[in-house]
């Protein structure tokens, strides 16, 4: 079992809705994801202004960004006021490491890796990882592939991790939800946080913040 000081941390992303913001703050939830992805039905600023985004006073606020300009991502960073920049898209290691000089140093990186379940096509996961410049970045985090970037509700096959040297602590996401959580406790190196959003939704970008209140009550110590 894990000890208390090992709770998972848990991340809300796809948020929309400030009053829900509020809910998920006062249950000392841990990252708030807001999607920068004009194609998402999640798109923060369809609904929520960068002033607004801003405003929020929470230490985990994430930027969710898919194949953005380098610019625009410095520029959204200053005006929400984030403190971490999550790139979903096929970014490389010369992009991370130009972000990482250009970004306020206080921000941290996260890295998305998109998981299929043939093994990202015959191509070593493991490589792929180690392909980036670790210094540039802080976190990985392990997603569904999908044409929609993430928000499927569906699970990549959890063993493919088993196999692999993770060199940074990571996020883990894709359709988790009550009843698979538990299954982390299979893999040899656990994630420092998992990332929640379809399966907790009403509609799109529509939280349901009293599942997600047990949800984080009562199973991200594992």
């Amino acid at each position: 079992m894990y000890e208390e000081k090992h709770r998972l941390k848990l991340k809300v992303c796809g948020l929309t809705q400030l009053q829900q913001i509020d809910e998920l703050i006062s249950m000392n939830t841990d990252f708030l994801g807001f999607i920068f992805y004009e194609k998402s039905p999640r798109y923060a600023l369809n609904h929520l202004s960068l002033r607004e985004i801003s405003e929020v006073e929470h230490p985990g606020k994430v930027g969710v960004f898919v194949n953005e300009i380098l610019e625009r991502i410095i520029e959204i960073s200053e005006k929400a006021n984030l403190n971490f920049i999550q790139l979903h898209g096929d970014e490389s290691k010369d992009f991370i490491a130009e972000l990482r000089r250009k970004l306020h140093p206080e921000i941290k990186i996260i890295k998305v890796i998109r998981v299929g379940n043939q093994s990202l096509q015959g191509r070593n996961l493991t490589e792929q990882l180690m392909s980036f410049s670790l210094s540039d970045m802080d976190y990985f985090l392990f997603d569904t592939d999908s044409k929609a970037f993430g928000g499927t509700g569906k699970t990549f096959d959890w063993n493919i991790l088993k196999s692999l040297k993770i060199p940074l602590p990571y996020f883990l996401s894709g359709g988790i939800s009550e009843e698979n959580i538990g299954h982390i406790n299979s893999l040899h190196t656990k994630p420092f946080a998992v990332d929640i959003n379809s399966k907790f939704e009403a509609v799109p970008g529509i939280k349901n913040t009293e599942r997600i209140k047990l949800f984080k009550e009562k199973y991200t110590i594992l």
